[in-house]
């Protein structure tokens, strides 16, 4: 689940991380109440507006502005919100901004120039723990960093169960390259954002950038954070931030029905049992030609009713040429599927694309017979490959 930068921003201000302080705009009334607001705290006439919606790259597509009073900061709300914002990390139709977030000003005169660091937290399978990935050059190009400097981008793996080191925190501050405060204040707030990572069951914490402001105090200016769906439920107040309105609405009502679902491209649905059984689908299913539509696992306790349902979303999607369901029977039931293939069919009508129906493992016989004596216009299948060969078939 991801969070907006202002719901993470109060995740590591609850841990102590310092941040970037702001007040969340609905409106453009209210984006000048926020400012005001800001002015009266920090005694500047200027703030930043940002756009909150789930997608990087928002300053390159119009969504972080400078106001340099609160009258502005209404100006640039009321064009921002409502406005469908276009980055290198949305598709092309963009996000809805509904919101802003009305910021303080951290760029301020002092006895020493600003810097923009890049600070993540993420797991990393390979190693089997968490690792700290940074860089001494933040800011909106990171990405041009690692890929033409990538001897400026630092690693540190964390050991998962000795957890961040004293040391790791200062090997991290002396690659940045700080001395004196800023060097004691990024220490600390290293070990702050690790310890908020670890604690909310974190799957991504972005800070970019990281800033060192002029008086060096170190501050989170921006935070993308993702959380661990499995653990969400030793969360209920980070649960209750999720805004349905960011994700797909198809991944939405999939998960009211208990069906892991995503969306895909392609050209060919997908209904199976088993994340692998699913991907090994999908790989056949590209070998043959297609393209895979979507992943969808109706899960080893599948019943006829999530059958249906799974058909109903494979169908929605305009792209589907063709449905392949393939079911391995281990624990749940061939008959099952078989009886929500036929319930789909009564209920939703004629299917308008090919089906082909591959059943092994428990109760396949009888789910055979349910098929056969269905009447529905249906491909069997009986070998994995023999499935896919259907499916080049009835594409060409």
């Amino acid at each position: 689940m991801n969070l907006h930068e202002y719901q993470g921003k109060e995740l590591l201000k609850s841990y102590g991380v310092k941040i970037q302080e702001g007040i969340v705009a609905h409106s453009a009334e209210e984006a000048v109440a926020a400012a005001q607001k800001m002015k009266e705290l920090y005694n500047s006439d200027w703030c930043v507006v940002k756009a909150q919606v789930h997608a990087g790259g928002r300053g390159k597509g119009g969504g972080v502005k400078l106001a340099k009073s609160p009258e502005q900061a209404g100006e640039i709300a009321e064009n921002m919100i409502g406005m469908w914002l276009v980055t290198p990390q949305t598709k092309a139709e963009g996000k809805l901004v509904s919101k802003v977030l009305v910021a303080q000003d951290v760029f301020y005169p002092g006895a020493s120039e600003p810097r923009e660091f890049y600070i993540s937290i993420l797991t990393d399978r390979g190693m089997g723990g968490n690792v700290i990935v940074y860089s001494p050059d933040g800011g909106m190009d990171i990405e041009k960093v690692a890929e033409e400097t990538p001897d400026r981008v630092f690693a540190e793996p964390i050991d998962p169960l000795l957890g961040l080191r004293p040391f790791q925190a200062q090997k991290v501050a002396f690659n940045l390259g700080l001395s004196g405060q800023a060097f004691k204040e990024m220490v600390d707030f290293v070990q702050k954002l690790y310890a908020a990572f670890v604690g909310s069951d974190a799957s991504l914490f972005e800070i970019n950038p990281c800033l060192k402001t002029s008086d060096d105090r170190i501050i989170a200016v921006d935070a993308k954070v993702t959380l661990d769906d499995n653990a969400l439920f030793r969360h209920p107040g980070l649960a209750a931030q999720r805004d349905t309105k960011e994700e797909d609405p198809s991944d939405v009502e999939a998960q009211e029905y208990d069906l892991n679902y995503v969306k895909l491209d392609g050209n060919v649905g997908c209904m199976v049992n088993g994340a692998g059984l699913a991907m090994a689908t999908m790989d056949l299913i590209k070998l043959s030609g297609g393209e895979p539509a979507n992943f969808l696992d109706v899960g080893g306790t599948a019943d006829a009713q999530r059958v249906e349902n799974a058909m109903r979303f494979i169908l929605k999607d305009p792209n589907v040429k063709a449905i392949l369901i393939n079911i391995f029977g281990g624990i749940v039931r061939c008959d099952r599927v078989a009886q929500g293939v036929v319930d789909a069919y009564k209920s939703i009508g004629d299917i308008p694309v090919p089906v082909i129906v591959r059943l092994q493992g428990t109760n396949a016989d009888i789910a055979k017979q349910i098929i056969d004596e269905s009447g529905l216009k249906v491909m069997g299948a009986v070998e994995f490959q023999e499935a896919a060969d259907l499916v080049a078939e009835v594409l060409k």
